[in-house]
């Protein structure tokens, strides 16, 4: 029905998305051109309709889709639209409408403020390299909210010892700059030292690596992670992610400003970080409650 070659390529090199991001991009524009090349014989990106979208829409609801896949996947359709839009691919450059069906609120889940303290104040990690690696990857994440990619990639020419800041490549290749505590500062040292005493010169300059001394890989990083928060917390979710969505959520409860916190976490767009004043209202109203003289009144 359409070559998607040039999208994925444009993807890949000028956005400078990931391979599973890109996957997933081929996979539902694929997965949507053969329902219409099947049901609807289409031939060509520009006979593409409304009626054809919603026909589509509504066949994944009846198997079961998740409405946040859904409009993943519309999403992955419109980028694709531009796309050919800007290459003069097609004629329309109008995307068709279509009704989605309406994505469910979902809160960032997150781990107690006083269960962190004692993930880093009262579990004993193991002695030697393995021990103090793996505590700096579970400091990393708390205290900057990096993602897992941008942890993986982290090397020493990206931390600014003197000026306790760190440098990230995010999403879309964004760069950001961020504050590192006197604490994680302290382990990077003392780690990089430790590093230089067990592996001596190494080729790699990534700054977390495993026992053998090669570069951590996503699979490593999520069963550490998830190994040392079930010492912690019986939540369902115990991904590095959750690291991030706690670290966000405590600096929304402590009074951080809401622009400060998008900043750090490297979002696009305000809406995105305001999922994380949830749990400072219930904070607010938990202290409203117990000190105000009108509260009490109820």
């Amino acid at each position: 029905m359409v070559e998607i070659d040039p999208f994925l390529n444009y993807l890949q090199f000028e956005k400078r998305y990931s391979k599973h991001t890109c996957t997933a991009y081929a996979n539902d524009i694929q997965s949507f051109c053969q329902y219409a090349e099947n049901m609807y014989h289409l031939q060509v990106w520009d006979q593409v309709k409304s009626i054809h979208l919603r026909s589509w829409v509504v066949e994944l609801m009846q198997a079961n889709t998740k409405a946040s896949s859904i409009h993943r996947k519309i999403s992955a359709l419109k980028s694709f639209h531009k796309f050919l839009v800007r290459t003069r691919s097609v004629k329309n450059r109008s995307f068709p409408k279509v009704t989605l069906p309406k994505k469910p609120e979902r809160l960032p889940a997150f781990i107690d403020e006083q269960k962190m303290n004692d993930l880093t104040s009262k579990i004993s990690f193991a002695e030697g390299f393995e021990g103090l690696r793996d505590f700096l990857m579970l400091e990393i994440f708390y205290t900057t909210g990096v993602r897992r990619s941008e942890l993986l990639n982290l090397t020493w020419a990206d931390i600014q010892m003197d000026a306790k800041t760190i440098k990230v490549i995010g999403k879309g290749n964004k760069m950001r700059i961020l504050p590192i505590s006197q604490s994680l500062l302290e382990t990077l040292v003392a780690y990089k030292k430790m590093k230089e005493d067990e592996f001596g010169p190494i080729s790699t300059d990534h700054v977390l690596l495993t026992n053998k001394g090669k570069p951590l890989y996503p699979k490593f990083v999520y069963n550490t992670v998830n190994k040392y928060l079930s010492i912690i917390t019986t939540a369902d979710k115990k991904s590095p992610h959750i690291l991030r969505h706690s670290f966000a959520t405590h600096l929304a409860n402590n009074g951080a400003d809401l622009n400060a916190i998008k900043e750090l976490l490297g979002h696009a767009n305000l809406a995105a970080t305001q999922v994380y004043t949830h749990n400072s209202i219930e904070q607010l109203k938990k202290v409203y409650n117990q000190a105000h003289p009108k509260a009490k009144d109820k």
